[in-house]
Order: structure tokens, then sequence, then C-alpha cells
């Protein structure tokens, strides 16, 4: 689908919605907690690696209070606030699910375009009236999306440049769901007011234009364009123009925008002649479903990873069931066996009168040739099979492997992930030394004594026995991570002990003595040895 063009000037008709989704990170991360369903009241940033260190990305609004500003570094913004809390910013993430939500804003209109990195635009041309008109539109808009939990600034022009424009530094209205801009009204007058970052240039042309005096859109209209055309000549991209962008904005030269159009799950279903009652009838059900479904897979060069049965009863009541598989595939008679445990659970009622299968997720599957070999391996004792059967039986999180994760810090130092899923690059085990294979979940404290403060300890009480010390082996110092931790985080000094009885135990000591982070140093038990 493409969408309409404007061919010099503008189509009175013509709205556009233009939605900016403000906090899109911070709204991301909130959500992403466990449960989470208002910002926390603690000052937290979310931060990206640079050459230069660790610069801010996002910050809750209490570490705005405090000082902490997008796009500084965080030693600048730690000095500003000492309690500032960071985690790892995920753009790859924000950018998934602004696509997502691209898709999904086209209930509001035909077609819709990204607007990276946090905004979306819609083309609500000729659909206003059937949410009742453009405000009743924009007050849906919002209400969906408070509901979403994103905070978003809405705004309707004839315009991209228009909407975009009043969405990011128009005046919104009390009470209203944004701003609207009528195809009648003069659109140069009516944003003239607005600063001339509402015209979507590079910082650079920005700075060059304040140097100049011209600080809102509207004194651009007293400089000839002769002269601007020549200071901006060399200037190709419309970021760099603000000649063209506030002709985009005002419809006098059109901006092409691409739709993103979504790609539907594969989908197949049944409908029954007769209400079906029993398990075996319904299992006939699948095993054609299935098929059906690896056909169409097979067209379009995937294969299933998420499965999910949905059966239509008679009353109206549906129930469904989900698989989750360990590796994609297109093996029906396989897809049959892990649902025949979930399907069994299944209350028909009075029937069921209709079944769908959907593939909610789908990689990438090239077509092999099968092996001609009479003793080739019989499908079922495959890795990515047994897994698929664990899980099954187990729960999708209880199948899990371990791998190395880049960190120094030994409860850090592994991460759990799906078994079949590639080991990131980066990730790298590190060379410890003498690190043990058993680690407990959590470091528990113990009581140590020991004859000086900096000394090796002499005896120490865990779960209620005490273990004399016979030998000793240390410190391995461990400094925090300064990027992660508070300011107040304390060194740790690691010891390998070996009690009387042939017992090795991995200790360490939190805190030196008068290190000024705190009082007498804590010992805790970290892990054993074999």
């Amino acid at each position: 689908m493409t969408p309409p063009t404007m061919a010099g000037t503008l189509q009175p008709d013509r709205q556009v919605l233009a939605i900016w989704c403000a906090r899109l990170a911070i709204d991301r991360w909130r959500q992403a907690e466990a449960g989470a369903e208002a910002e926390p009241d603690v000052p937290l940033a979310l931060i990206t690696e640079t050459a230069h260190g660790p610069r801010i990305a996002a910050a809750t609004r209490a570490a705005g209070a405090a000082g902490v500003r997008i796009g500084t570094m965080l030693a600048d913004a730690r000095a500003l606030c000492p309690a500032l809390e960071v985690r790892p910013a995920d753009p790859a993430g924000d950018l998934a699910f602004l696509e997502r939500l691209t898709v999904w804003a086209q209930r509001w209109g035909p077609w819709s375009a990204l607007d990276p990195p946090d905004g979306v635009i819609v083309d609500i041309t000729g659909a206003a009236h059937l949410f009742g008109g453009e405000q009743r539109l924009l007050d849906d808009a919002a209400r969906v999306f408070a509901a979403r939990g994103l905070t978003v600034r809405l705004a309707i022009a004839p315009t991209a440049g228009a909407a975009w424009a009043l969405a990011h530094y128009g005046k919104a209205r009390q009470g209203k769901g944004g701003l609207v801009l009528e195809g009648g009204e003069d659109i140069a007058a009516s944003l003239a007011p607005l600063p001339v970052a509402a015209l979507r240039l590079d910082d650079d042309v920005l700075l060059v234009l304040r140097r100049l005096g011209l600080k809102r859109v509207g004194d651009l209209d007293g400089i000839g364009r002769d002269a601007l055309a020549r200071r901006f000549r060399n200037r190709r991209s419309a970021m760099a123009n603000p000649l063209m962008r506030r002709d985009q904005m005002i419809g006098l030269v059109p901006e092409p925008m691409l739709p993103v159009i979504g790609n539907p799950p594969a989908m197949v279903q049944l409908r029954l002649m007769e209400p079906i009652r029993h398990l075996p009838l319904l299992e006939v059900v699948l095993v054609d479903l299935a098929a059906a479904m690896m056909r169409m897979l097979e067209g379009r060069g995937e294969g299933a990873r998420r499965l999910e049965l949905a059966c239509w009863r008679v009353d109206g009541e549906i129930a469904i069931r989900t698989l989750e598989l360990a590796a994609a595939t297109r093996d029906a008679a396989h897809v049959c066996r892990l649902f025949a445990e979930r399907i069994a659970t299944i209350d028909a009622g009075l029937g069921i009168e209709m079944a769908r299968l959907v593939a909610r997720w789908a990689e990438p599957l090239g077509l092999a040739q099968a092996d001609l070999d009479a003793s080739a391996e019989v499908h079922g004792t495959s890795l990515a099979a047994c897994i698929d059967r664990l899980s099954a039986r187990l729960g999708t999180r209880a199948v899990r492997r371990p791998v190395p994760f880049a960190s120094h810090v030994p409860e850090r130092a592994q991460r759990w992930q799906a078994p079949l899923q590639p080991v990131p690059a980066a990730q790298e085990s590190f060379a410890f030394h003498a690190r043990p294979f058993r680690l407990l979940d959590r470091a528990e404290p113990i009581a140590v004594l020991y004859a000086t403060p900096d000394g090796l300890p002499q005896r120490f009480r865990w779960r209620g026995d005490v273990h004399d010390v016979a030998r000793a082996e240390g410190p391995e110092r461990i400094a925090p991570e300064w990027w992660r931790e508070k300011g107040a985080a304390r060194l740790r000094d690691y010891y390998r002990i070996e009690d009387g009885e042939g017992r090795r135990f991995w200790i360490y000591r939190l805190g030196l003595a008068g290190d000024g982070r705190g009082g007498a140093p804590d010992w805790f038990m970290q892990g054993l040895f074999a």
C-alpha cells in the first residue's frame, strides 16, 4: 500500500496523526520490571556504551529532578546525583517495539509509517468520522495509550511535518487528548511561534540558525529565500535544509514516507460439521491442522517456534493451548506428539465446533534433502526433540542452560538462556583464577574470627557449624563495577579456605577496615570447591 502524495499544493482534506512516545525507553523498562505499574520514585537512568564511556540514554522523572540530563556522561550525572541507579538501555528492543506499535496504530488509519526513534505517523484521511471526529479520535488514542502504560503526545495536522511539530512543541490544551490543526487554517501562521527545532533539522543546522538569530519558525519568513538558499546550498539532506523542511511542513513540497505493512502469522482453521466432545476426534482434527500448517510454513520458507491452538466451544468459550519449540520445525508428527498432553486437559463442554492453529513465532527454515539411507536418524532422538519433550512436561522456563557473561563479579559471570540459543560472541568466558564450580545462589553471611582486620581468617561459623581454618590462600581482590554500583560500593577480598576435615570453601571480605565506606567489614560465603 502506498500513501497518498501531494503534488505541489496541499490537499485540503488530508489529515495526519503524529504519535510521539515521549518516554518510550523508560516506559518499556518499567513494563519489563516485575509487575511495575507506576514509574518508581527513585533516580534511575538507562545508559548506552560509547567510545568515551557510558552515556545517559533515558532517565526517570526523579532522576531528571535531580539534574540528570539525557546525553550527559554517566560520571557527570553521578556527580549531580550520587544515588543514581543505572540499567543498560535496549535501543534494538525499543525499535522493535516501535515497529510493532506502528502496525498496531493502523486501527486509526489505513496506513502508518515509522518515525524513529520514538514516533509514529498515521494517515487518518477519511477515517476520523468513524470515531466521531478528529478530537474524539485523539481522545480514543490517548485513552488506549494510557491503558497500555505509554506516555504519548498526539497531534493532527494536514501534513506529517506540521503534526510532528505540534506533537513535540505544541501547547496541549487542558483535558484534550491532543492538538488538531484544521485543513482550512493557515499552517505557516499557526506554527510560526514554534521553535526552529520543530522543523526536524540536524543539531548543527539548528546551531547555525540560532547564531543567525532565527529562533522561531516564523523568523524564517523575514529572511529572503535566496539568502537562505545560498547559506544552505550545500545541504542536500532534508534534515539539513530548513527551506525544504518548512515547505514540507506547510505542504508546498511532498514528503515521501514508507508505510509499514504487518506480516500476519501463518494460520489454519477448521470449521467442523458436527461438534466434537471426545479426545480421539480432537487429535484427528489436530493432525489435519498440523499438516496444513506445515505446508503453509514450507511455502513461506519458515519453521514454527511457537504454536497456539484455539478451540471454540458451542457455548462461546475458547480453550487455548500454547506450545513453544526449542528449534524451528516443520515436522507435523512431532508437533502433534507435543500437543497430545496439552489437549488432554481441554474441557469440550457441549462440543467443539471450530479449531484454529496459529504460528505466533516463526523463523526462516530452508528446505533440506531427506536422507535416503535406511539407517538415517529417526526424529525424536535429536537434541531439539528431547528439549521440546522436556519443555512440554516441565514448562518452557524450566529448561535452561548457563552461559558465560562478561563480568568479573562472580554472581554476574553467568546467565541463563534457552538451550539451543547461540551464545553471543561478545560474552566470552574469562580466565579466572581457581574459581569453584559450585556457587551459592546468594552469598550467605558468616561470622569470622581473625587476628587482624586485614589478616587471614582463623575460624568461621556458617549455617550453625564452626570450622577451624587449616589452610588459607588469598586475597584475590575484586573491585565493584563502578558503572553499575553506587558510589559507596566496597571492595571484595576473596580467600580459598580449607578446614581441618579437608573441606574447601570460597569466602570473601566485603570492604576494608577504615575505608570510609561503612563500618567493620562483613564476611560472606560465596561457593564451595569439589
